[in-house]
């Protein structure tokens, strides 16, 4: 970094979490360094913030083998040109918010170009495929980690990671006032609430959503008090999901937000989820769950082969065991998932509450915060310090 000039901070977000990350990550930054420049590939959120999106952070938004596979031509184009972006107009460090298929390479031609790289989320290398840490180590000067347990597996094979908690754990209330929080939503805070949350992404949606509304409206056939909501990303995520209602349960009353995720799993009593970051959120909103996921069967067929861990939800991983139920690609059925549930909703949920409050003490470190120190610890050393 030159003396007098602003800092030159490159990120790529592939998808709305890393938005949300992002944007916590430039306020932080900005903190200190109020003046930096912001540039690369990010969502309506980092923009929101100065943040100068050169390509849509939806290019990046695909998940599965399968479907790589599909956009693998546009995706390597937007590479390039990416890459011949930061290499023209240098950053003082880049940091690739997950997405570590495509993230990864970026950052290891800009490594050996002299470019600093920080990769904030880590890949789940401690679940398979173990050698991709020497491909990590390789392509990074740091990485910085959401959950404690991925940090040990880095100091095992000392590769410089900094633990820096979760900022949904910051950013959400160890209590939550259920009540409060449905009648903000216009729901009626004495009757109970499922939330139907088949994913952001238009895969997960096209086949977790139909077992999840067939689920819901078994359940509601047994539970009539039981209200429904449902959140979508986006407008027209909303519209593929009714779409899908429509067609199979044209009777069931939702009420339907967007963009509303947060607020609406802070009301739920229980949710129908696909599994990812949103487990973490229903976990630290209080919200017991079934955690469902499935995949193209090719990309499942190569997943189990290659994945060995015996729970698959954030949560159940914090856990360290088998604390919310999950269904993996057969097993969700809508029967399965009303049987999954029904003990949910009428099990002494204090237990699992305090469980979940533990965990979410564990994890709030105020992540932003410390992530931007490590990146500007990154910045000012040519050697990057132990954390």
């Amino acid at each position: 970094m030159q003396p007098g000039r602003p800092l030159k901070i490159a990120i790529i977000a592939g998808e709305h979490s890393g938005d949300i990350l992002g944007a916590d990550l430039i306020t932080a930054l900005k903190a200190t360094h109020a003046d930096a420049v912001f540039y690369g590939i990010g969502g309506p959120r980092m923009q929101a913030l100065g943040f100068n999106a050169l390509f849509d952070m939806e290019e990046l938004a695909v998940m599965g083998i399968v479907e790589v596979l599909g956009r693998l031509p546009r995706l390597l184009q937007v590479k390039r040109e990416i890459l011949a972006a930061l290499l023209k107009d240098i950053p003082d460090v880049f940091i690739g918010i997950d997405a570590p298929d495509f993230n990864l390479p970026v950052e290891l031609q800009l490594k050996q170009a002299g470019i600093k790289t920080v990769h904030y989320v880590s890949p789940s290398v401690w679940a398979w495929r173990h050698k991709r840490i020497f491909k990590i180590a390789a392509a990074t000067n740091m990485v910085l980690s959401l959950l404690p347990f991925e940090k040990a597996f880095y100091d095992k094979y000392q590769v410089p990671c900094t633990f820096v908690g979760h900022t949904l754990a910051d950013s959400m209330p160890l209590d939550v006032d259920k009540a409060a929080a449905k009648a903000e939503l216009g729901l009626e805070p004495s009757r109970p609430v499922l939330a139907i949350m088949p994913g952001s992404r238009t895969n997960e949606i096209k086949l977790l959503a139909p077992d999840f509304l067939q689920a819901a409206r078994l359940l509601q056939q047994q539970l009539p008090a039981l209200q429904l909501v449902t959140n979508m990303v986006t407008e027209q995520k909303a519209a593929q999901f009714n779409a899908i209602k429509q067609q199979l349960a044209p009777e069931l009353v939702i009420t339907e937000f967007t963009g509303q995720a947060r607020q609406v799993l802070l009301a739920a009593d229980a949710t129908f989820i696909t599994s990812g970051t949103a487990t973490l959120e229903a976990m630290l909103a209080k919200c017991l769950m079934v955690v469902a996921y499935r995949a193209n069967w090719l990309t499942y067929q190569i997943g189990k082969r290659l994945v060995k861990l015996a729970h698959f939800s954030l949560p159940n991983l914090l856990a360290g065991r088998g604390m919310v139920p999950e269904l993996l690609q057969h097993q969700v059925t809508p029967q399965a998932l009303v049987d999954a549930m029904l003990p949910q909703l009428s099990a002494n949920r204090q237990v699992l509450l305090e469980e979940y409050r533990a965990i979410h003490q564990q994890i709030k470190c105020n992540a932003s915060e410390k992530a931007a120190a490590a990146i500007l610890q990154v910045i000012s050393h040519d050697t990057v310090p132990k954390a």
